[in-house]
């Protein structure tokens, strides 16, 4: 139970941001003895793994802060995203640090689908509360709402890891989170529609 509680936590992290929970699992896996991988896990904590996963950080990081770029950036993530949650909640499933239970471990698909669904849905919300936030905020939005995304993709991760109980509760308040920031740049652009026209809510270049 502990162990998918931590698989869906990391997997709704990814959904955010792809390389944290990544980054997250590798450098404890490799300095710690908090998760210990299983031999068929055990690439993602090699020194390669955590150099590319630094790189590709790194690059999301700064094109997820970037208008207009980072719309760009979520599309071509949609494909990222979902495998990297699929990956890591069946990557902790089958640690046996984890969790003693061996059902997991024995069917790692379960924990693939899972993990795709999960951060398939984060990154869903994402994706789709994005522009809206860049054009109700001409743009200033974006790095505001991506350094949040971070920060919570951040948190989520370790809360994931050393208190998993609490992660029903972070996901909760991650759905809200994502539903109260859709909902208020709908109102944004709303009253931007009533106050200029349909120009003020999509301004020209």
């Amino acid at each position: 139970m502990l162990a998918a509680l931590t698989g869906m936590g990391l997997s709704a992290a990814a959904g955010l941001n792809a390389y944290i929970p990544f980054m997250i699992v590798a450098l404890i896996a490799r300095f710690t003895d908090v998760i210990t991988l299983p031999s068929s896990f055990q690439w993602i904590e090699s020194p390669w793994a955590i150099g590319v996963g630094a790189i590709l950080l790194i690059t999301e990081i700064v094109l997820d802060k970037i208008p207009a770029i980072d719309t760009v950036n979520d599309a071509i993530q949609t494909f990222i995203r979902p495998s990297m949650g699929g990956l890591i909640f069946a990557a902790t499933n089958a640690a046996e640090s984890l969790d003693k239970s061996t059902w997991m471990g024995d069917n790692p698909w379960v924990g693939v689908v899972l993990g795709i669904v999960v951060s398939g849905l984060v990154h869903s919300g994402k994706m789709a509360a994005r522009p809206a936030i860049n054009v109700g905020t001409l743009g200033v939005g974006a790095p505001v709402v991506s350094t949040a995304e971070d920060g919570a993709s951040l948190g989520l991760s370790l809360v994931a890891i050393f208190i998993p109980i609490l992660v029903i509760f972070a996901l909760i308040a991650l759905a809200w989170f994502l539903v109260w920031m859709w909902l208020k740049v709908r109102k944004w652009k709303k009253r931007r529609l009533e106050r200029g026209g349909p120009d003020a809510a999509y301004p020209r270049p």
